[in-house]
């Protein structure tokens, strides 16, 4: 049985509880056994991640102790993936940049805020985490971001589509959803989730946000079965 991890808290208003419930409920549907945490100490038991399926961060702004970004980080480099949505993995700690290397973005804007009308674009890749699924309207936060630029992009969105000082600028289309590597571990991210009926209203936004949540957990299995160590990945140079 496969085994996952949910810790959520930081601001209400991205709805954290309700959303870690309904990833809860989805991932227990599809075999797994889930512990969810309204603490970061969770996290304090490195042994414990390592034999994890997944993480899930629900946990919007705040602080973290360098120590347990770290054993995020350790974890996932061993293969255990790290998947997420919205202000709950991309706007969360920031003033931690161990934890926007992983994750691979942070969020700095969302001109318009709420409310905001706007399309997201698939890319046009062979991603079974968007496979078979086109273009589709939101009416939500649209978050303007800095990325990564390793990252797998698999949806976009244009900007500008409401007035800020942004708009001096050319127009960009900013990753929306993306996956990357770290370590021998997977990294899902979607920036869609403001509140959690967005998934409700958006049935695209669901599933890929379902199938990347998979996708990631696929990963530890992979590394296992593989062999793989992080051996090559070591360096005790200092990073950050």
């Amino acid at each position: 049985m496969k085994k996952a991890l949910i810790f959520w808290g930081g601001w209400d208003g991205h709805q954290p509880e309700l959303v870690s419930q309904r990833f809860k409920s989805f991932l227990e549907s599809e075999g797994f056994s889930v512990e969810s945490f309204h603490t970061q100490e969770c996290l304090s038991d490195l042994e414990h991640l390592k034999t994890l399926d997944l993480i899930i961060p629900c946990w919007t702004s705040d602080t973290i102790d360098g120590a347990l970004t770290k054993n995020v980080a350790l974890a996932v480099a061993q293969g255990t993936g790290l998947a997420g949505c919205h202000g709950g993995m991309c706007d969360a700690f920031r003033n931690d940049v161990e934890w926007q290397f992983m994750t691979g973005g942070q969020w700095v804007s969302h001109p318009g805020s709420d409310g905001t009308s706007y399309t997201v674009n698939v890319s046009r890749n062979s991603s079974p985490i968007t496979q078979g699924i086109e273009d589709f309207p939101v009416c939500s936060e649209q978050y303007y971001m800095h990325v990564d630029p390793s990252i797998e992009v698999l949806a976009t969105t244009r900007f500008p589509v409401a007035v800020y000082y942004h708009c001096a600028n050319k127009p960009v289309d900013m990753p929306v959803v993306w996956t990357k590597y770290w370590g021998n571990g997977r990294v899902f991210y979607n920036s869609l989730g403001h509140h959690d009926d967005v998934f409700d209203n958006s049935p695209e936004a669901w599933t890929i946000m379902q199938r990347g949540m998979l996708w990631a957990a696929q990963g530890k299995e992979y590394a296992v079965a593989n062999g793989l160590t992080v051996d090559r990945f070591k360096n005790d140079a200092k990073m950050y």
